[in-house]
């Protein structure tokens, strides 16, 4: 749930803070990217969080699993960037997703104390 939260506080910041730089094109592109990163990374953790008190191989197997998820999340960036370029200008979006994922993904490691 905290995962959540920060996303959302996360894209909301970094979307307004773009929009007063670029526009309202590039700060729908930031927020989508930012929203995409927070559903990404919300799953992942919860894909990790029931695999904490197993094995080491059942950890491991859901962790790249939801590596994998925000992976995902980087090949829709540029597909969706080479293919919409008037609709996601690249700089944008890169920082709304990445400005999200980032500290998102810091945040995990507070599951594994």
């Amino acid at each position: 749930m905290t995962e959540l939260v920060l996303g959302l506080g996360l894209t909301a910041t970094i979307s307004a803070v773009v929009w007063l730089v670029w526009g309202a094109v590039a700060a729908e592109a930031a927020a989508g990217f930012g929203l995409l990163a927070t559903v990404l990374h919300s799953i992942a953790v919860a894909l990790l969080k029931p695999a904490l008190r197993g094995s080491t191989k059942k950890l491991f197997g859901r962790w790249a699993a939801g590596m994998g998820l925000r992976l995902l999340g980087v090949a829709v960036f540029a597909v969706l960037v080479m293919t919409q370029r008037e609709l996601v200008p690249p700089l944008p979006a890169a920082i709304g997703f990445v400005g999200v994922l980032l500290p998102l993904l810091f945040s995990e490691i507070r599951l594994l104390r």
